[in-house]
């Protein structure tokens, strides 16, 4: 056996996560310090009544005349997927279910609140709770996005989301344990973030950028699709993004490790801060490994040894970008240069858009292809859906007879 031979990682080396470090990650806890380099965005403070709503089953949204949405001629039922106005048809009056109620009727200043921010923000935004945005259930809205128009557009894609469901049940789940165990809802003051749509975002010039000890250590392109132009961006993109994390986010955040999302439009002269997310497994770090990234040297003031030392996987089948003309400047002086690591042409990565990103995330294959006909195609087959089921019971209790 080679002695040599690197020993089997079984457990990813973080340090513990604390619940300090998964609050500071929270929009509502950093945006203050940062508003002036963030999109504009209002945050809502959520009452107990909303937060109930969001945790509640079903998809029920308040009977608003101003959605554009909604089609109030409807008479048939939708099983919790449309408005509550939708008026039972006679097999379903037979059901032990409840009539649906107006949900807004336990919340309706926020819900007003709501739809006056939306208004305020132009008429077009995209919602997120403290630390998740619904990217899973764009299937839910008719853009097939995550713009929204209208509060219920907001309230069908938190209720879809599992990712807004994580951070309602389990945004402290790995952390490190402490005593007494506080109770997480009186502890975490829960926010929804409208941010004003960003017109004409280009997805290819969002980076997320990795901080260890206080080091920006490595980024990458957050859009795991091959663009031609990016590796040319790289020497404008890199400095750009160090400057901005040396002058706004070292001195300032309270932790050392964090990953953070920048995204720089043309003409590439200014950097906005789009998130903050806990350095910890929950956090996707993309092209890259988290094993790679806990093991990558750092500064040698930060890593305290050399890159020799540390088992460091190459990346060989990602664009590597990580020397610059910086070390050919400083008169064979070892300058530490983060790693921009794009997407090659070559990359599984880099055929992304065949597979849909949080497909695990999403409805049954047939639900998302009777979407393709509009709210018509989803009702026929709710229809559908419920015929069998109640061929189902009738099959099972003729059974149960026997």
């Amino acid at each position: 056996m080679d002695e040599t031979a690197r020993p089997l990682v079984t457990r990813l080396p973080f340090p513990p996560v604390t619940r300090s470090h998964i609050l500071h990650c929270s929009y509502h806890s950093w945006h203050p310090e940062y508003r002036s380099i963030t999109p504009k965005a209002r945050l809502i403070p959520l009452t107990a009544p909303f937060l109930a709503y969001l945790r509640s089953d079903g998809i029920i949204v308040p009977p608003d005349e101003d959605d554009p949405n909604i089609d109030f001629s409807s008479t048939d039922t939708d099983s919790g997927i449309f408005s509550s106005t939708s008026t039972p048809t006679a097999s379903d009056s037979d059901s032990d279910t409840e009539p649906d109620n107006d949900p807004s009727t336990q919340w309706p200043d926020l819900h007003q609140k709501i739809k006056s921010t939306i208004a305020e923000l132009g008429g077009n935004v995209v919602p997120k709770l403290n630390w998740s945005a619904p990217k899973d259930a764009t299937f839910m809205n008719a853009t097939n996005s995550m713009e929204c128009q209208s509060a219920n557009d907001v309230y069908c894609l938190l209720k879809s989301s599992d990712f807004v469901t994580h951070d309602l049940e389990q945004v402290f789940d790995d952390c490190a344990p402490i005593s007494p165990q506080p109770n997480d809802e009186d502890t975490i003051p829960y926010h929804l973030i409208l941010r004003k749509t960003i017109p004409a975002l280009v997805p290819s010039l969002e980076f997320r950028c990795f901080v260890r000890s206080r080091s920006l250590l490595c980024m990458c392109q957050r859009d795991l699709n091959y663009y031609t132009f990016l590796p040319d961006l790289v020497p404008t993109l890199r400095p750009l993004i160090q400057k901005f994390f040396d002058d706004k986010l070292k001195p300032t955040f309270e932790d050392e490790n964090f990953v953070f999302d920048v995204y720089i439009p043309p003409p590439h002269q200014r950097v906005w801060l789009i998130d903050i997310n806990p350095w910890a497994p929950r956090t996707d770090p993309l092209i890259f490994s988290w094993l790679e990234i806990l093991e990558m040297p750092g500064p040698p003031a930060a890593s305290g040894s050399s890159p020799e030392s540390h088992g460091i996987m190459n990346g060989d089948s990602h664009r590597d970008v990580t020397k610059g003309e910086e070390n050919d400047e400083d008169d064979g002086q070892d300058i530490f240069t983060p790693e921009f690591r794009l997407v090659n042409r070559d990359d599984p990565e880099a055929y992304a858009f065949n597979t849909p990103r949080y497909s695990a995330h999403k409805m049954p294959k047939d639900v998302v292809d009777a979407s393709g006909g509009g709210e018509a195609g989803l009702r026929e087959f709710m229809g559908r859906w419920r015929e069998i089921m109640r061929e189902q019971e009738r099959d099972d209790g003729a059974d149960g007879s026997r």
